[in-house]
């Protein structure tokens, strides 16, 4: 990769009705952002422009029919639709689901075709994005389906990295998901993540058991017994660095996680609870294992602020610099891994 060439960023403007257009405006509303990407919203310049005068702010962008017409040193703004969508702020509405998923079509479609290098996504609201046209619970899981690889939800800082072996299920039907299968294929797509996106060498992984204290031998449920702790022995032996179970409750208050490079949880709240309440504001949401980089923030639609301009725009301001982090690192990855496959071909 060209070093002087600047990382174009993609931006899907989630929920109109919620603070995901405000954040990403005030994010980018600080000129020297410009000095590490070249932001493109998908949306349209009259839907900036309507937002831009509802929350009072002086944000300058240059509107553009396709993403491989970005200008450097510029906000840019695909026109992805024409009409003017009717804000209803702090409102769940059909048509703010419409529009946050033509946003987030139109953002993948020029990430899959290398317009964009990478994909920051706003938030969304996962009852009003169904339709008869998108079906998913969730960005990751669409993004699963158009990207390739094997993909996790991967919430991150600096100090604290918590995966899931299972996302957006009911929790009555986490455990019934879990196998081993899923373990080592979750497993493998951390240890990838972390050499390859954090620079992590030998990664060190702890897995938070699925009963309260992991099932106390069986007495509190037989999973953590039959599931988890055959696998985490088998890829222990295996070389893998893989502990665990350890009880969920006990966990984090302890200080425990400071010890390990990622800590994968059974599912969606044991994980995310803990994570959001040591990290929020600064916490990023990464879509792990897939062969884009796509991150948002650590938080939702917030309704009840949104056209207040109240929004705190510092975790996706978090999450911008942290694809572009991950593209760097992945990019230094590829090309030395690549210099030592040319070495050993050279040495035959």
């Amino acid at each position: 990769m060209d070093e002087n060439r600047k990382i174009k960023l993609g931006i899907s403007i989630g929920d109109l009705n919620g603070i995901g257009c405000e954040v990403a405006l005030k994010t980018f509303q600080d000129s020297r952002m410009l000095d590490f990407c070249t932001p493109i919203f998908f949306a349209s310049s009259k839907t900036i422009a309507a937002q831009t005068k509802a929350l009072h702010m002086d944000v300058r962008y240059n509107g553009i029919q396709e993403a491989s017409k970005a200008i450097d040193g510029k906000l840019n703004v695909v026109n992805v639709w024409k009409e003017i969508p009717n804000l209803q702020f702090g409102e769940a509405t059909e048509e703010a689901g419409a529009y946050a998923i033509k946003s987030l079509k139109a953002a993948v479609e020029a990430l899959k075709i290398g317009d964009i290098d990478v994909l920051v996504t706003a938030p969304i609201n996962k009852n009003n994005i169904q339709s008869e046209e998108f079906k998913f619970p969730g960005h990751t899981d669409y993004l699963a389906e158009e990207l390739e690889g094997e993909s996790l939800m991967f919430m991150v800082t600096d100090e604290l990295k918590v995966g899931l072996l299972t996302d957006h299920l009911a929790v009555k039907d986490a455990p019934a998901a879990i196998n081993p299968i899923l373990i080592r294929t979750k497993v493998r797509t951390i240890e990838k993540s972390l050499t390859m996106d954090f620079g992590v060498r030998s990664p060190k992984i702890a897995l938070l058991g699925i009963n309260p204290h992991s099932g106390d031998n069986g007495t509190i449920g037989k999973e953590d017994e039959e599931i988890l702790k055959p696998v985490i022995k088998e890829m222990s032996d295996a070389g893998h660095l893989v502990f665990g179970p350890y009880a969920a409750d006990s966990f984090f208050g302890s200080d425990s996680f400071k010890n390990f490079d990622a800590i994968l949880a059974a599912y969606h709240d044991q994980g995310l609870i803990p994570f959001k309440t040591l990290s929020f504001g600064n916490g990023v949401n990464y879509t792990a294992g897939l062969n884009k980089v796509r991150t948002s923030p650590d938080h939702g639609t917030a309704y009840e602020i949104a056209g207040k301009g109240k929004a705190d725009h510092s975790s996706f301001k978090e999450a911008v610099f942290s694809a572009i982090r991950i593209f760097k690192n992945r990019t230094e990855y590829a090309e030395l891994t690549e210099n030592v496959l040319q070495k050993q071909r050279a040495r035959r």
